[in-house]
This record gives structure tokens, C-alpha cells and sequence, in this order.
């Protein structure tokens, strides 16, 4: 084997994430000095942007803890690429995150808006629908004594973070920390809200959204709000409807058997086995309001198991979905199973940007490093959607989007020599590196015409 020789030069610069040059033509994009420096002025000291730009710039990297920011703080590259007027400290960063997690969290979401909006960030349909899917999530934080940790669904001590994914390249526009024992349903309302307002901004009047929740949505109050905002888009021109899972909770099996043979709509599947698809109305009570809304559901009984062995008493299988669509129940169906798309999300969250267990020991730091983390999903989903995927993309196998974690290797983790000469700033890719080089030129020329809009 051949041995090499070691040297270590004192003027060379070399830097292993040449993408933090594009994450900074984002930040730029999303005009964060205008959104935070107005809001939250420091008389001394580093600007709040600082603060906000270096913690992202971390999770872009796949890095959650503060001290990750320590081998950067005599980076010029990293500096110059953030624009940034000093690279703050690990005990800095904390400190000041601590201080502004209250009010900070609104204006970061502000942050993932502005990026979509002023790039013109591709949101495409799922056939005639743009899907809105919401749900909840469980982050694995036992073994800690941090604010909040509780016992999760999943049986393990822990926050259940409820996220908001728009479009088939799921951008993130809602991503708020919960306690672990906190259910899905409990204070919905408030995040759904918040989403709504964000639908306007980023959909065309002629986008049909169809929201999918599943069945820990399952409330009257929930569904009742999701009747009252298609009521108040209809004049405004707008279309909104959903699919819901259906909890049947206590539900009579066997009267749902009664109702699917009466209605005659069973069919034989295989020797053994039959199933039915029902359309119902149904009523729904939240305190003094009533309101009928549509249920499909999907009754399956076996009498014979797939290997073949005949059951004492047949099994009965009910599920069910409540929608405001006009759709056949097939429709209904397949449109819902596709909403399992957005477990890929959760998980892009928590392992490519390293979100699993949280940095702070205060819930509402937490709180507001999530914000940030959506802002940094987004900023990454937005290089992999205009970067990797077309005609400038790598050699890869076709998709309508790249995970996060082939953002971070082809673009984040691209090492380049970094040069300043004659006011110039030059990152040298070498001669081995050509396709990677042209898909940065491309982002960004894309990015900074945008951010100098």
C-alpha cells in the first residue's frame, strides 16, 4: 500500500461544505435580516440574524448541538458565506436563544414563507389536489430531564411535535413542539388556524387543497373547522376539502355487518372472505352544533384465514374516513393512502437534521430551534427540488424529489479550495467535480437574482 505524505499548509483554505454558499443565497431570499433585526434590536452585541443564520446553517449541516458551532468560529468561509458580522460561540448561542425562543418562533415561520414565495418554489399536485398533510410525530428524548418530556404514544419519554407538509415535495409549513403526553387532537385548532392563513399566501386562488389527517384528528370540534374554512374560501374563490381517518372507537362490528348486508354491498374477495364499501351520513355533535358530514367506510369480515384455516366466529374489520369530497368511495381510499408519504418527512427531520433529541434543556428553546429547523428543511428541500432533480441533476435514478440526505451529500458536503483575492470570493471545485460545479453556478444565479429583487 502506498503511503502518503502529510502537510498542512498555512495558506491553503479548504472547506468540506461548500453548500453553506447556496444556504446563504437562501437566507438572502428569505430577506432574514428585514424579518428579525427590526424585531428584535440588540444596542450591543451580535445581531439576532446572527443568532438565527448560524443555528440554521448547523442544521443544514445535519448538526443539532451547540457545540457544533465551535469549529466554525475561525472559519472565514463559513463567516463570509452566511454573511455573517461575527460567528457567535456555543455558550453565546444558547444563551441567546434562551432569551428570544418566546418571540422569535412566529417570525421564523415568517422565514420558510418568504423563501417559497419569493423563489417560486414548485408546490405540484397530487392529480387535481395540492395535499395538505398533517400529523403528529414522537422524538425519542428518554434518559433527559428536559422541560416538557413525557410518556409518548409510542411508549417512550419524549415531545410529539405536530408538522404541516404542503405538495408532493412536502414543504414544511408548520412545525410546533408538544409535550410527549399532550394528544394529537388537544389544541389543533390553534396550529390549523395558523396553517390556514399560510395556504393564501403560498396557493394560487385556482389550487384545489385537500387536507389528510389521520384518525388522532378524529374530533367534531376538528371537523367542524374544517367545514367553517371551506365555507368562508368558497366566496373568495378558493377550494378546500379533506379526508380524515375515521376512529370507530366503540363501534358495533357487527351492526356495520347488518348495515353492509342490507345495503348489499358485499363482494367476495376469496373464498372466505368478503368486503363492502359504504357511504353514510352521518351526524356530528360539538356542544350545541349538529352537522351531518359524509362517512366511507370499508367493511371486511373472514370466516378463513390467508392460510387457509376456517374461524369458530368470523373477524370483522372496519375502517372508515370522513370527507367532504363527492368522490367514489374507492377515490376516497386511494386518495388517503397516500398520505402515508409523509412519514418519510418526519423521519428527514429527525435524522438528516439530527432533530431526534433536542439541544436545550428549556421547552420553549426547543420550541424555537424546531422553527429554525423547518426554515433549514425547507432551505434544503429547496436546492434538492431546483438542484438535483431535471436536467442539471447528478446521474441518479429518477424522482420527483431527493431527500434531505442526498442534498447534504451532493451539495452540503461538496469540498472546494476557498480563495479571497482582488475583492473576488472563488470556491475551486477541481477538475473532478464538473456536474457539481455547474449545478452550484445554476442554484446560485438562481437564488441571488431572487434575493436582489
Amino acid at each position: 500500500m502506498p503511503r502518503f505524505e502529510v502537510k498542512q499548509s498555512s495558506n491553503l483554505e479548504l472547506t468540506s461544505h461548500a453548500g453553506l454558499g447556496l444556504i446563504g443565497q437562501c437566507f438572502e431570499a428569505a430577506q432574514v435580516e428585514a424579518v428579525l433585526d427590526s424585531r428584535f434590536p440588540v444596542s450591543q452585541g451580535m445581531k439576532t440574524s446572527d443568532i438565527a443564520k448560524s443555528m440554521t446553517a448547523l442544521l443544514c449541516l445535519g448538526k443539532s448541538d451547540f457545540e457544533a458551532i465551535e469549529p466554525f468560529r475561525n472559519d472565514r468561509f463559513f463567516k463570509k458565506a452566511l454573511n455573517l458580522s461575527k460567528v457567535p460561540g456555543s455558550v453565546w448561542l444558547r444563551q441567546r436563544l434562551d432569551a428570544i425562543a418566546g418571540g422569535v418562533r412566529e417570525y421564523t415561520d415568517e422565514l420558510s414563507l418568504r423563501l417559497l414565495e419569493r423563489t417560486g418554489a414548485p408546490i405540484t399536485a397530487d392529480g387535481a389536489y395540492v395535499c395538505l398533510d398533517i400529523d403528529t410525530f414522537v422524538m425519542d428524548n428518554s434518559g433527559t430531564k428536559k422541560e416538557e418530556v413525557s410518556r409518548t404514544y409510542q411508549g417512550v419519554d419524549g415531545y410529539t411535535p405536530i408538522a404541516a407538509y404542503l405538495g408532493n415535495e412536502g414543504w414544511n409549513i408548520g412545525l410546533e413542539l408538544r409535550p410527549g403526553k399532550q394528544h394529537s387532537a388537544a389544541e389543533t385548532h390553534f396550529f390549523m388556524e395558523r396553517v390556514y392563513g399560510k395556504l393564501e399566501r403560498l396557493l394560487a386562488a385556482d389550487r384545489h387543497v385537500l387536507l389528510r389527517k389521520d384518525s388522532g384528528f378524529d374530533s367534531a370540534k376538528l371537523l367542524f373547522q374544517c367545514e367553517d374554512e371551506r365555507e368562508r374560501l368558497t366566496p373568495l374563490g378558493r377550494r378546500l376539502d379533506f379526508v380524515i381517518k375515521w376512529n370507530p372507537r366503540k363501534q358495533d362490528k357487527a351492526a356495520w355487518v347488518a348495515r353492509a348486508e342490507q345495503a348489499d354491498a358485499f363482494k367476495v374477495a376469496r373464498p372466505g372472505k368478503r368486503c363492502a364499501l359504504l357511504s353514510q351520513q352521518l351526524e356530528r355533535a360539538h356542544g350545541k352544533e349538529r352537522r351531518t358530514l359524509r362517512l366511507v367506510v370499508s367493511v371486511t369480515e373472514r370466516s378463513i384465514d390467508k392460510k387457509g384455516q376456517h374461524l369458530i366466529e368470523p373477524e370483522v374489520e372496519i375502517e372508515g374516513w370522513w370527507t367532504s369530497l363527492d368522490a367514489a368511495p374507492e377515490e376516497i381510499i386511494r386518495l388517503y393512502r397516500r398520505h402515508g408519504t409523509h412519514e418519510q418527512f418526519h423521519s428527514e427531520i429527525k435524522t438528516d437534521l439530527d432533530m431526534e433529541r433536542l439541544p436545550s434543556g428549556k421547552f420553549d428553546s426547543n420550541d424555537a430551534i424546531m422553527h429554525l429547523a423547518m426554515f433549514a428543511y425547507n432551505c434544503l428541500r429547496l436546492l434538492g427540488q431546483l438542484g438535483l432533480t431535471g436536467e442539471i441533476s447528478p446521474v441518479r435514478h429518477p424522482a420527483k424529489r431527493r431527500r434531505l440526505r442526498t442534498v447534504l451529500q451532493e451539495i452540503m458536503n461538496r469540498a472546494a479550495k476557498y480563495v479571497e483575492h482582488a475583492r473576488r470570493l472563488v470556491l475551486d471545485f477541481g477538475r473532478t467535480a464538473k456536474m457539481h460545479a455547474d449545478i452550484f453556478c445554476a442554484l446560485q444565479a438562481r437564488l441571488s437574482r431572487l434575493g436582489a429583487a
